[in-house]
């Protein structure tokens, strides 16, 4: 059994614009990284199961990069979704509360890295996405 690790964020916003904003493209970019000095050059979603996400990742002075590939498993839109990549799952549920939206993002921990930096790259990330969601 894998380790999963889960990570949350309260925004203030409503679960449609949380949703769109975590799953557009053209915001995917604006705020999918961990640290100041990476950024999200690219990204597609064909959201449908069976449907690729991919994003580029890249450090800011191109000394490295990578791409995240993903294929969705399940999605109930406006609501939640999982997505596998490599041998890994990841589960993501947007929680309506009002003016305010709760997204869980649980996920399998891979074995090269120590679980608490895992859990903060993961948490970086989605705080980015609250700040930019919050401020656009």
């Amino acid at each position: 059994m894998k380790n999963k690790i889960t990570v949350t964020a309260t925004i203030n916003a409503t679960a449609k614009k949380v949703w769109d904003y975590y799953t557009i493209p053209a915001h995917i970019t604006q705020w999918n990284f961990a640290d100041a000095n990476w950024h999200c050059p690219s990204a597609t979603n064909d959201m449908k199961v069976g449907g690729t996400y991919l994003a580029r990742m890249e450090a800011k002075d191109g000394s490295s990069g990578f791409d995240f590939k993903a294929i969705y498993d399940e999605i109930k839109m406006g609501e939640s979704f999982s997505y596998s990549f490599s041998d890994r799952t990841v589960a993501v549920e947007i929680k309506g509360l009002g003016k305010q939206t709760e997204i869980t993002v649980a996920f399998d921990a891979e074995n090269e890295n120590p679980v608490e930096m895992q859990r903060q790259g993961w948490q970086a990330i989605l705080n980015n996405f609250k700040a930019y969601t919050e401020t656009h």
